[in-house]
């Protein structure tokens, strides 16, 4: 596809939109714009506009549509697969000062947000308020609008699901600068297609989320976290799907080995309540019963005993909640600060086949003269695996990942898996989604694309493009 280069008139245009200091570019738009969180996909936009409205954001999609400029949104650049990454160059849209709560509807149990609100300060709100946002993904500093452009899932997805089970209505711009509205505080829909549906996970290719009404639920009264080292990966992970048929439903399951948790001592400087095991199972309860979710906990913890825990340590004081939550909150970023550079995969495969995965990475650590940790949400198989360059030289590293992710993702494919659980494909990541999906499907995705984006302006280049 040709675009059209950003012109002088054009940010005239742009500029009378936003004004001048909401309107950037040349080397008034900082080098941290060209990349996400991981970096490795790098184009520096043409012009960076931060909006405040929906009015802005479709007068903006209107101009780009008339001059066949190519457009990508951005949110607080977590991304890990180089989704609002401008690789066309052309205008870059970025959210976070479209950052309100705009209404809370107790009697719908809904809360209105703008894009750019952060997710943490969501589950902050909600929780004043007495009521719980349940997705929980690792990065709190995220933006909504990326949270549901992804899918993101999270810890507590194995009792609560992921953020589709949670995006009630959306305001979108679509490429043409149109502005339509996608379901509502309803709870039901069987009217037509769900539009609002393709928009959730479709990482900014099909319109521009502006407004979400989000579902939210009664704060639960209790709240307890239970950390059961193992000797091994194999008895910690086999444990899981055990926990996941029994008669209790915990909000999270969370597999971490001994390993990951080092990374995290060190980059905090902070102890971990016990580092001295192989593997880690980390799970949260929570309920409106007191007694309730102390029955719930208790059956857990003597099933986890029964099958080769070392201990059960319960998680019920601020300075142990307050060390276990930051430390698996800081995984991804005490990985990457103990290696030069390093890429991830987000696989998700069958909660039966995650002990006979991470065995895998482990031999393939091994054959490549790599490290490979890993940790991840044990209780829905989404595991999160990084692959570090440490000694290698970066020509090195790159073949090596290379054949590493054909290989994961191979056996993803094996197991029934799939090659991404909530992180997305972006443009990193689109290979590996042609070689799962194949043709059919690639193709049905790229006519739904250009359904909604005939010219292709919209995040080019990302997904199935």
């Amino acid at each position: 596809m040709k675009y059209n280069k950003v012109t002088e008139e054009d940010i005239r245009f742009l500029e009378s939109v936003t004004g001048n200091d909401r309107c950037l570019y040349g080397p008034r738009i900082n080098q941290d714009y060209a990349h996400d969180e991981l970096g490795g996909v790098e184009k520096m936009p043409d012009v960076l506009l931060r909006v405040k409205s929906t009015e802005e954001v479709a007068a903006i999609m209107k101009h780009a549509w008339e001059r066949d400029i190519p457009v990508v949104v951005r949110g607080s650049g977590t991304g890990l697969v180089g989704a609002a990454v401008a690789i066309e160059g052309g205008i870059m849209i970025e959210t976070t000062q479209m950052n309100k709560v705009l209404e809370l509807d107790p009697d719908n149990l809904t809360i209105t947000v703008q894009p750019g609100l952060l997710l943490m300060v969501l589950a902050d709100y909600a929780q004043k308020e007495g009521y719980l946002y349940p997705p929980d993904p690792g990065e709190k500093s995220a933006t909504i609008g990326g949270n549901i452009s992804t899918n993101a899932g999270g810890m507590r997805a194995v009792k609560y699901g992921v953020t589709r089970d949670y995006v009630r209505g959306l305001t979108v711009v679509l490429p043409n600068g149109d502005i339509i509205h996608l379901g509502g505080k309803i709870v039901k829909n069987s009217s037509g297609y769900s539009l609002k549906d393709l928009m959730i996970g479709s990482e900014g290719t099909l319109g521009v989320i502006t407004e979400a009404i989000m579902k939210i639920i009664p704060l639960p009264a209790y709240s307890i976290s239970l950390l059961v080292p193992f000797p091994d990966m194999v008895s910690a992970l086999k444990t899981v799907p055990k926990i996941i048929r029994s008669n209790v439903v915990p909000t999270a399951v969370e597999y971490m080995s001994r390993d990951t948790i080092l990374f995290a001592e060190e980059y905090l400087g902070k102890r971990f309540p016990d580092s001295k095991s192989s593997a880690y199972i980390l799970m949260t309860f929570d309920g409106m019963s007191k007694s309730r979710v102390e029955d719930e906990y208790n059956a857990i913890a003597e099933l986890c005993l029964e099958n080769g825990a070392k201990d059960v340590y319960l998680v019920d004081t601020d300075e142990r909640k307050d060390s276990v939550w930051k430390s698996r909150g800081a995984f991804l970023e005490a990985i990457k600060a103990s290696c030069e550079e390093m890429d991830e995969c987000d696989v998700v495969v069958p909660r039966d086949r995650i002990a006979e995965y991470i065995d895998f990475t482990h031999k393939l650590a091994g054959e490549y003269n790599m490290r490979i940790p890993s940790f991840g949400h044990a209780g829905d198989g989404n595991l999160h695996i990084y692959l570090c360059r440490d000694k290698d030289s970066h020509e090195e590293w790159l073949a090596k990942t290379k054949e590493i992710f054909k290989k994961l993702y191979d056996l993803a494919e094996e197991m029934g898996g799939l090659v991404s659980g909530e992180h997305g494909i972006g443009y990193a990541k689109k290979e590996y989604l042609y070689d799962l999906c194949g043709e059919d499907q690639i193709q049905l995705m790229r006519k739904i694309k250009e359904s909604f984006d005939p010219k292709l302006i919209l995040n080019p280049g990302k997904v199935c493009f």
